[in-house]
């Protein structure tokens, strides 16, 4: 059984407006609906757990029975960093969906995921203990520990940029939370970081750069020019 947690409980803060970002309208649908569907609409998606703010948790609701988006099995509590927020899905679908063997991690605010990334993400789980997209980053890329002088060259085709969703077998992903401490979960600032060092395997599938995240209002110009056709 394959679980979708969508993660809806981040402020917008980076884009200078009082909504946050998944909840905007466009063309007269917010943000998250566009995301939903496309999860609704998948074969190979069982069941969806939404992770959202009290404050906006009755206007996802409405918003869900208004699109009639069927698959949504629970609601779980936006946590104080974005993996608490994870942690906080994950046990919704224990409890709302005990039968998942996969998780699938995604962003509300990343409404353009195709079908066929969604796939490679849960085959990568299944045949691995996970899966992410990623693209190669286009820039030369420099480390410095200052910002102000060059400490190491990074090899440009080594590197690559990670998108969501992310996939992860879904007991041993759990567990991993289970058992480490709140400030290592406080600390991971990607979902495959903390598996990853917790030696879970974690493939790397062919993202897309259709696949943004909206977060800035460049993208969601962009987003707008894409619905609009």
């Amino acid at each position: 059984m394959n679980t979708a947690i969508i993660l809806a409980g981040g402020v917008g803060s980076r884009m200078g407006v009082d909504c946050p970002k998944q909840y905007l309208i466009v063309n007269d649908k917010p943000i998250i609906i566009y995301c939903l569907e496309i999860f609704e609409k998948h074969k190979n998606i069982d069941s969806i757990v939404i992770v959202v703010s009290d404050e906006w948790k009755e206007y996802v609701e409405e918003q869900v029975a208004k699109y009639g988006i069927t698959r949504v099995c629970g609601y779980a509590p936006a946590g104080r960093t974005r993996q608490h927020s994870i942690f906080n899905g994950l046990l919704s679908a224990e409890e709302n969906a005990p039968e998942t063997t996969v998780c699938i991690i995604h962003d509300a605010a990343r409404p353009l995921v195709s079908d066929k990334i969604i796939d490679d993400c849960i085959v990568g789980a299944v045949e691995d203990d996970g899966a992410m997209p990623v693209i190669s980053v286009k820039d030369t890329i420099y480390q410095s520990k200052d910002g102000k002088s060059i400490d190491n060259l990074l090899k440009r085709s080594e590197l690559f940029a990670g998108q969501a969703p992310e996939s992860f077998d879904f007991k041993k992903y759990l567990e991993i939370h289970r058992s480490v401490s709140d400030d290592e979960i406080a600390a991971t600032a990607g979902s495959s970081e903390i598996a990853y060092r917790h030696n879970m395997k974690i493939r790397l599938v062919e993202g897309s750069e259709r696949n943004f995240k909206i977060t800035t209002i460049e993208a969601l110009d962009a987003f707008k020019t894409i619905v609009n056709g």
